[in-house]
């Protein structure tokens, strides 16, 4: 099962901060909200410097200079420049569906893909 979308997960703790009974329920709730609300800006980040926002752009949002955007967003930064190289270095290779599609076109038996 793939994991909640942030948007879900904030919805979700919304949900549970408003009907917390006690001062560590409505902390767990926020806590939550939190992480949630942090995914969601990180991926937001990331969609916008793919499609050429640029840093001083992105700080601009935040108050902030490029420099400190840099700053702020480093991890953002660095992964996406990991999952780049991580890309690069790891071509997608077929799946089992499709390499039994393939196999099944070509009346052959498949073999499942390492």
């Amino acid at each position: 099962m793939a994991p909640k979308s942030p948007v879900k997960r904030i919805l979700a703790a919304l949900g549970a901060l408003d009907v917390a009974d006690g001062p560590m329920s409505r902390l767990d709730a926020a806590r939550r909200l939190r992480e949630a609300a942090e995914e969601l800006e990180a991926a937001q980040i990331e969609a916008a410097r793919k499609t050429g926002a640029t840093w001083i752009e992105i700080g601009a949002v935040y108050g902030l200079t490029k420099q400190g955007a840099h700053q702020r967003f480093r991890a953002v930064r660095d992964q996406a420049k990991a999952d780049t190289a991580a890309a690069k270095n790891n071509p997608p290779t077929k799946s089992d569906a499709t390499a039994k599609s393939d196999a099944a076109v070509k009346g052959s038996k498949a073999e499942p893909v390492a």
